[in-house]
């Protein structure tokens, strides 16, 4: 049952967050500019089909050929990542993705594992001969669920890191994260042999911490690259053009008095009303509209690479 609650309170916060509002926060338009209607039904339509897939793969070629199976579901699901990049905003994608794979484990629990379990123990009560299908069903997807685990983690408290989910090549530190995180537990799984053996440390712990590099290689390396020379100006920016880009791009929200129709009270107290405000915000400002590039809020205001750079040469030459 505690499969069942936690994905019931991961899909309760994904519908409360992501889906209300008119998706505000499941949709960028500098992302992908669809409606929320659609976006609502790729994103609930995604999660019934890749249980589907996934369980179809395992129900076919998962019995005959493990490796292959194994292959195309890793392909599948990194495909799935970098869709969801292309067509959700970016801490979106994050959440999609993991809903997702508490779908798949939850199945695997209840459609595959439980299931297999009471087969077994039936057969055994009646004297039967137990199928040994059922018991490499539940093995095989009770390895799948460990192995997901630590990428789930880091994939919950995701919305934390907006470098990860707002780069241009977040779906490829994700899909860091998963390799390394994986690895991890691949090398905790094999550390303990049976029959109270134990490798020695240096053949497990040495390459549980490479992996480990792999998902900080993501986080920390990958985060880090930025896409061509980033939209530099070579002109210096007066404060009445700061003052205008931020009416135009930031008020909206960020106002006593915001006009915006999902916030009606400026977010985190922020506000750009008077010119000393727009001075003590300046080096966050210049840190989430430039550095970052998530704000305004999945660009709902339409503001321009160079209006972004504007604001970030105003800031560096220092926001006087």
């Amino acid at each position: 049952m505690a499969e069942l609650h936690d994905l019931g309170d991961r899909y309760l916060a994904v519908i409360v967050v992501y889906y209300f509002h008119g998706a505000a926060f499941l949709v960028d338009p500098s992302v992908h500019d669809v409606g929320p209607t659609i976006a609502i039904t790729l994103s609930v339509g995604a999660l019934f089909t890749a249980w589907i897939v996934y369980d179809g793969i395992w129900r076919t070629l998962g019995e005959t050929n493990q490796r292959a199976a194994t292959a195309l579901s890793i392909a599948i699901l990194f495909g799935s990542i970098y869709a969801f990049t292309q067509v959700f905003s970016g801490r979106a994608a994050y959440i999609q993705t993991g809903v997702m794979i508490g779908t798949l484990m939850t199945g695997n629990v209840w459609m595959v594992i439980v299931p297999s379990q009471r087969a077994l123990i039936e057969a055994t009560k009646f004297g039967k001969e137990q199928d040994p299908k059922l018991s490499q069903q539940a093995k095989a997807r009770s390895i799948h669920n460990n192995y997901l685990t630590f990428p789930l983690i880091f994939i919950m408290v995701s919305n934390h890191f907006p470098a990860a989910t707002t780069h241009y090549l977040n779906w490829l530190i994700l899909i860091a994260v998963m390799i390394g995180g994986a690895g991890i537990r691949h090398f905790m799984n094999i550390r303990y042999r049976g029959g109270g053996l134990e490798l020695s440390k240096a053949a497990w712990l040495g390459p549980a911490v490479a992996m480990g590099g792999i998902a900080m290689f993501g986080l920390l390396i990958i985060s880090h690259m930025e896409p061509k020379p980033k939209y530099g100006i070579d002109h210096p920016v007066s404060f009445t053009r700061v003052q205008e880009i931020i009416g135009n791009r930031c008020l909206r929200c960020h106002s006593q008095h915001p006009a915006d129709e999902i916030f009606t009270a400026p977010p985190l107290n922020v506000m750009f009303d008077t010119p000393e405000q727009i001075r003590t915000m300046a080096p966050r400002i210049k840190y989430r509209a430039y550095d970052l590039a998530n704000m305004p809020f999945n660009n709902k205001t339409q503001i321009t690479d160079t209006e972004r750079a504007e604001l970030a040469t105003w800031v560096s030459a220092g926001a006087r």
